[in-house]
């Protein structure tokens, strides 16, 4: 077994998973619900006003948010936990970051997203000569 303990009795390696958050709740990281709680409450607040509105009943706007809340977590808490699977940490951050830049680049700009790099093509390994030496070879030859 390996002596993990440095002379001065400190540790000398960082364990892997210490900056991570925790996991609270199937798959989900306390930030990770907490936006999947809210963009599901939302939605459920906006059907249940509609519902509401629709059948004259004013309970049925809160029972539509908590269902919608309980159905969003282990729904979206699944996906977004499929979805996450492999990936780095902040990948989901980022991901959002990315979509909000790509649909709304004045949004976009305002959240950091001109910081991502943005390219799309095919990577090549091979080297092209240089346009320097090209031109430079064509002067000589005139």
């Amino acid at each position: 077994m390996k002596n993990y303990l440095l002379e001065d009795a400190t540790v000398n390696f960082l364990p892997n998973r210490l900056n991570r958050q925790p996991i609270v709740f199937r798959g989900l990281t306390a930030d990770e619900l907490w936006l999947t709680v809210g963009v599901t409450g939302i939605l459920g607040l906006i059907l249940g006003i509609g519902v509401a509105s629709f059948t004259g009943q004013i309970g049925f706007a809160p029972t539509t948010v908590l269902v919608s809340i309980a159905v969003g977590i282990f729904v979206g808490g699944g996906f977004l936990r499929r979805q996450k699977r492999g990936r780095p940490d902040t990948w989901l951050y980022r991901q959002i970051q990315w979509n909000i830049t790509c649909k709304y680049p004045t949004l976009g700009g305002l959240l950091g997203g001109n910081s991502l790099i943005n390219r799309s093509g095919w990577w090549e390994i091979k080297r092209y000569p240089s346009t320097r030496k090209n031109q430079k070879n064509k002067g000589d030859q005139q």
